[in-house]
């Protein structure tokens, strides 16, 4: 690993301590176990010649440390556990909250069960108002710009609208695919271009493990 790759190693390994809150094995706290890991390994390195190289040497950490804090964001979204980077989210919506009312009133609108709404919430924001992908869907259901736009969505943080918004499309995709819910998760997932295109689940590792978890949620 060059030393770019170590300082990288480092700086991710710091922040899922810090999201986790746990301590280094040898019982020093977080904090200080990376301040001497970082320390050994600056000690290790060559000194830099100049200070030219020094203010490039800064600016790549920093570029380092924002990649790492990516990636992490990714593994957490991936572990179902989004609120450690966007803020209070929960794997179930509680009885009665705003967000379940909303819920309901969707899934009446647009003769949707309510537990495949919150499946798909669950899935794609983890109950999370405030989540934002790295490809720029957001909201509750993970709405991408453009498609919330052409629901009519103004607001694609707002719940209401984006819940609404979301269930209008997930009936859409099940009316077009006549019923099938998954091949309506597919498309909600990849979109109806793919699902048309490969005549059924498209063969992304993504959309099949997606379909496979919502259905599994909205099932069990």
């Amino acid at each position: 690993m060059n030393s770019l790759g170590q300082i990288r190693a480092l700086l991710e390994w710091q922040s899922l301590q810090n999201f986790s809150g746990q301590q280094s094995n040898s019982g020093m706290p977080v904090s200080s176990s990376f301040a001497s890991l970082l320390q050994e390994f600056v000690q290790s390195q060559n000194q830099v010649s100049s200070i030219g190289q020094a203010e490039n040497g800064l600016n790549t950490l920093g570029q380092v440390f924002q990649n790492s804090q990516y990636h992490i964001q990714q593994y957490l979204t991936d572990k179902g556990d989004a609120s450690n980077i966007y803020g209070t989210s929960s794997t179930e919506v509680k009885q009665d909250s705003p967000v379940e009312q909303v819920i309901n009133r969707a899934a009446e609108t647009y003769r949707l069960p309510s537990k495949l709404i919150k499946a798909v919430i669950r899935h794609e924001s983890n109950f999370n108002t405030r989540a934002v992908s790295r490809t720029g869907a957001a909201g509750l259901m993970q709405l991408m710009p453009a498609t919330a736009r052409g629901l009519g969505v103004t607001d694609i943080m707002d719940p209401e609208q984006n819940v609404m918004a979301g269930a209008k499309y997930l009936r859409n995709m099940l009316d077009k695919y006549k019923g099938n819910v998954k091949l309506a998760l597919a498309a909600y997932n990849a979109g109806p271009g793919n699902v048309d295109k490969y005549g059924g689940i498209p063969p992304f590792k993504e959309t099949q493990n997606y379909v496979r978890k919502v259905t599994d949620t909205y099932l069990g």
